[in-house]
């Protein structure tokens, strides 16, 4: 049992950590994220909507109960990474696609 909780809190703090820095850069509009979202072809505002979501989404999976909307978050997580995948791989990134899913392994763990 503490094996499984352990590997639980590992990979939530890793989904945590990436989607709270990803999220911070997106809402504070950084250089380089918007530089991103415009090789995207997505228009700025998009950049408030994905990062107030994935701190939200951060909300719910630090939130004490709520196991309902915890898999609300962890679904709402899974199809940004998967869209944010094929967003590089039609915008000609190559490998550079599956880098979303590549950091995101955990998510298939918890």
């Amino acid at each position: 049992m503490k094996t499984k909780k352990l590997w639980y809190w590992t990979t939530t703090a890793w989904v945590v950590g990436i989607m709270t820095i990803t999220g911070g850069l997106s809402v504070a509009h950084a250089k380089t994220m918007m530089e991103g979202f415009a090789h995207l072809g997505y228009p700025a505002y998009f950049a408030n909507l994905l990062g107030v979501a994935k701190l939200l989404g951060v909300c719910a999976l630090l939130a004490p109960r709520l196991a309902r909307i915890k898999e609300w978050a962890y679904a709402g997580f899974a199809i940004t990474i998967v869209s944010a995948s094929y967003s590089h791989l039609n915008s000609g990134d190559g490998l550079k696609s599956l880098e979303p899913l590549a950091t995101s392994a955990p998510l298939l763990i918890v």
